[in-house]
Parts: C-alpha cells; structure tokens; sequence
C-alpha cells in the first residue's frame, strides 16, 4: 500500500558495494525514482570507484571499501556514518549478512529500513531444475526498485536508457567501431581462448575500427597482441581513465560485444546496442542488460544449461561445451544482424 507523501523518507541511503556489474544495474532503478520523486534525497553507499556510474542522477557518494565490514566493530562504526548523513531509511539493494547487520543497527535506532528479494529459490529451481525455457524470472532491475516500493515509493519500472551526446576518448570517429569484451571472472562466462583470437580476425576485417575491452594480466596481453596484429584493432586496457571513460568510449561504438559481464550492462547505461554472448548462464535470470534487445542474446540451449546462477561452478563435463559451441562467424553474424 502506498505511503502519503509526507510520511516517505526525505533521505535514502541506497546500498549496494559489489559485484561490478550488480552495481551497474542499479543507476536504472535510482534514475525510475528520481524520475518519480524529483526531491528525494538520495546516497548511494558504495565503492568509489562505481562514482561514474551514477552520473547525472543528482545522488551523493558515500565511499565504502571492502575494510569498512571487516568485523563487528567495523560495521558499527560505518552504520553510525550512515547515521551521520541525516538519513531517515536505507535501501538495502545488496542483501548480504553484512549489510543485515548495518540494517539491523539502523532500525534499533529509528530508521526505516527495506532489502531486496534476490529471488535465490526461483533461481536455484530454475538452474537445477532446467526450466530455461519457461518464462524470464524478474530482472535484477526490477527487484531494485521493489525495495524502494517497500519503502512506500510508487513509480513505473525504468524504461531503457536513452542515447545522450559523451565526449569520444578514442578522437574523431569514422566508420563503423564495434567493441569486443570476451572475458569474465569465470571460464564458463569467458570466450575460449584460440577462437577469440578467430574472432577478433573476422571482425577486424569487417569493422573500422575493434576496441578490445579487459583487465590487466593476460587479458591485457590478449588485447596488446591484438593490436600488434591488426592496424584497425585497439587496446582499451591503459589508454582511457577509469570506468568513466570507458563509458564514454562504449557509447561512440556502434556495437559492444559481451559476455555475461560488466561491459554488458555499462552498455546497457549509455544505450549501445550489445551482443549478448551467453555460457553458464541465462538471460532469464534476470541479469541481461537491462534494455537490451533479445535479438542481440547469442546462446546454445544444452540440457545442462543455465548450470550456475552465476557462472561459478564447474562444467559437470569437464569442458565448457556450451560456450565452445558458439563461433567467432556466429558472433560476427549476429552483429552484423543488429547493425542492420
């Protein structure tokens, strides 16, 4: 039932510290709110390194590390920074024991306090139970804002982000740049190596230009390697400055190529169209980009799919079959079919 205006919170601190990619779903959801109720106040409690994500949405930051849950005392503290804010309700949109406890002290002290529902029962049922291809479970999106419902907020889900006019790092652009992330924090979520390396052949002659996205380490070698092959390719690792940038790159391509990752839903904020390339997991969990079409999803249905809800347990066989069994010409085609 919704709450009278002069009885919703005025300050909300909104919390949620990882995972990236998690993290990046939830400027939607605050921009849905803010659309709704222009005059709440809103703090987000999380990493500074995820500032960039929520620019524009006129949000405050407050930094919070890894360190600060580090023992009870640790989250004591940090709760009564929290309390320092002038808050009047946070919105736990993370729901870990960790942040249970910083909800726990905030309510003894007066504030009104709601958590996500991650849904973990329909998701475990779904993976082990293969049910893929029954209807989508409720995006990760949607139960964001569901926890500013909880709060007494009534507003419509988010509709997708629209296209806006960002600086170009990579200088004036011509013809068409598509960008390539094929990595993940999991082998069943990561392009194989050897075909990646075949696609990355084929899309540098078919584009003008190929922005290889990654990390350090071998994904950085993978990406220089590239570079030093083809005269059209480049490294996105080392040139631009932080996610910020990266953004700014992701929104002056034509099209982002991704995995079940970051680079997926950092598209999903500017508006570029994405290829979705999908292993151990399954966009109807509830963690495709949100706004991104289902035309653009590139998967192979196997029986033993979706095998994790996050893509962190080992293939049964042993070799990562489902996501071996897409090729780099698949990839290439169905970029090709979203550019058209």
């Amino acid at each position: 039932m919704a709450i009278s205006n002069s009885r919703l919170p005025k300050h909300i601190l909104v919390v949620r510290h990882s995972a990236m990619g998690d993290v990046a779903m939830l400027p939607h959801a605050i921009r849905a709110l803010k659309e709704a109720y222009p005059d709440i106040k809103i703090t987000i409690a999380t990493r500074n390194l995820f500032k960039p994500f929520f620019e524009g949405l006129d949000v405050d930051i407050m930094p919070v590390e890894k360190g600060d849950y580090d023992g009870w005392k640790n989250i004591r503290d940090l709760a009564r920074r929290m309390r320092l804010l002038g808050i009047d309700a946070m919105a736990d949109t993370h729901g870990v024991w960790r942040t249970m406890f910083v909800r726990m002290w905030l309510r003894l002290h007066g504030l009104r306090t709601a958590k996500i529902d991650k849904g973990r029962i329909e998701k475990w049922h779904r993976v082990n139970y293969n049910h893929s291809n029954t209807a989508p479970l409720k995006h990760t999106v949607e139960r964001y804002c569901d926890v500013f419902r909880d709060l007494g907020f009534v507003f419509q889900n988010p509709a997708p982000a629209v296209k806006s006019l960002r600086p170009n790092p990579m200088g004036e652009k011509s013809g068409k740049w598509v960008g390539f992330a094929p990595f993940s924090a999991h082998q069943g979520k990561t392009y194989p190596e050897g075909v990646r390396e075949e696609a990355v052949k084929i899309l540098a002659a078919k584009y003008d230009r190929i922005f290889i996205h990654g990390g350090g380490g071998s994904e950085a070698e993978f990406a220089h390697r590239m570079e030093s092959l083809y005269s059209n390719v480049t490294a996105v690792n080392g040139k631009l400055k932080g996610l910020g940038e990266e953004m700014n790159l992701i929104s002056n391509l034509d099209c982002v190529i991704s995995m079940d990752s970051l680079v997926m839903h950092l598209a999903s904020l500017v508006a570029t169209p994405v290829v979705s390339v999908w292993g151990a997991t399954h966009p109807k969990l509830g963690f495709l980009g949100y706004g991104c079409t289902p035309e653009g999803v590139l998967q192979v249905d196997m029986e033993c799919r979706p095998c994790s809800t996050y893509g962190n347990k080992r293939c049964k066989y042993g070799d990562y079959r489902c996501i071996h069994a897409i090729t780099p010409q698949m990839i290439a085609d169905k970029v090709e079919q979203l550019l058209k």
